[in-house]
């Protein structure tokens, strides 16, 4: 009991750092994907009827 304090801060800790590499991860992933997925939505608006 007496590191319950110190585990709990570390483990908000660790939570951060994952939600930190997610944010990353999917920024990357937007930044490559992005133009290729905005064309595929030109061009389905294109196709359709006005």
């Amino acid at each position: 009991m007496l590191f319950a304090p110190k585990e709990k801060g570390q483990g908000l800790v660790e939570y951060a750092i994952i939600l930190a590499l997610v944010a990353i991860v999917v920024i990357a992933v937007m930044r490559l994907l992005g133009p290729k997925i905005g064309n595929t939505f030109t061009n389905i608006n294109d196709a359709l009827p006005s």
